[in-house]
């Protein structure tokens, strides 16, 4: 089956899709004996040989067994597979002998939380292309404690970049004694710094921000700055999402009334 120069050289763990392109259009990937520059170009490895930088990489598709790590990031680690700035990187959590990872979406360096971290691209697309099917949960401390009417404006959606944002599900947690509030947010998509954004758009900015599920896959057990391997039943999941999120947003009316009760367990 043909599939995209790029993606076949990181599914073969020799670089990420990034740098695959990079090497494409620099001339060092060959099809049947012939450069490709052009990206976008299809090869089928059961029929094509494909070389990178004068090496087959036919046999380790073949032998490229796919890996799924729950990984809870903490703080001051970036999601990236390189850094300009020399930052440390996600993929430094992770043993060197599972291979070539990469996250699936992104946590910014100063967030804590889950982040699922592979070599499966068909995972990747899915998670990332409908993510309004895959909801996301988040625990964040904000500064001060904002009004009713302004956490419901935020939940309804506001204009972040020019783009509404779609409804969130947002219930109080409880108030620290710093008099700061925690919040559990759920959103149905995945927009870069969406939670810090909104909060800041109330004028009650983010202290604290952890992922502590996504989908059905939660924090449970797994302490920040650890990883654990995934079973395939785990993943499953994730591609019958439709009939998961009927259920969830089922129960968005039921989680709105849980957020006007009182305060949970404590939080550092």
């Amino acid at each position: 089956m043909e599939d995209r120069l790029q993606k076949l050289i990181a599914n073969a763990g020799i670089a990420s899709r990034r740098k695959a392109e990079e090497m494409i259009l620099t001339g060092q990937v060959s099809v049947n004996g012939q450069i490709v520059t052009e990206l976008g170009s299809k090869a089928d490895p059961e029929r094509d040989h494909i070389k990178v930088a004068g090496k087959l990489i036919n046999t380790k598709l073949e032998r490229r067994k796919k890996v799924y790590i729950l990984l809870n990031k903490p703080k001051g680690y970036l999601s990236s597979l390189s850094d300009p700035q020399n930052r440390p990187l996600v993929t430094k959590l992770i043993p060197k002998g599972f291979g070539l990872l990469h996250p699936i979406g992104r946590l910014d360096f100063n967030t804590e939380g889950l982040l699922i971290m592979t070599n499966d691209g068909d995972l990747t697309k899915r998670i990332t292309t409908a993510s309004e099917h895959i909801p996301k949960v988040y625990e964040v401390k904000v500064y001060g404690e904002p009004a009713r009417e302004d956490i419901k404006r935020i939940s309804d959606g506001i204009v972040i970049d020019g783009k509404k944002t779609q409804k969130a599900i947002i219930k109080k947690l409880e108030i620290s004694e710093a008099g700061n509030t925690w919040y559990e947010v759920t959103l149905f998509e995945g927009r870069n710094n969406q939670i810090r954004s909104m909060f800041d758009h109330i004028q009650h900015p983010v202290v604290k921000l952890r992922r502590i599920r996504i989908g059905h896959l939660t924090s449970a057990n797994l302490p920040i700055g650890k990883y654990r391997v995934l079973k395939l039943g785990e993943i499953e999941p994730f591609f019958k999402t439709k009939q998961a999120v009927k259920k969830v947003k089922s129960g968005q009316e039921r989680m709105q009334e849980l957020a006007k009760k009182g305060p949970a367990r404590k939080r550092r």
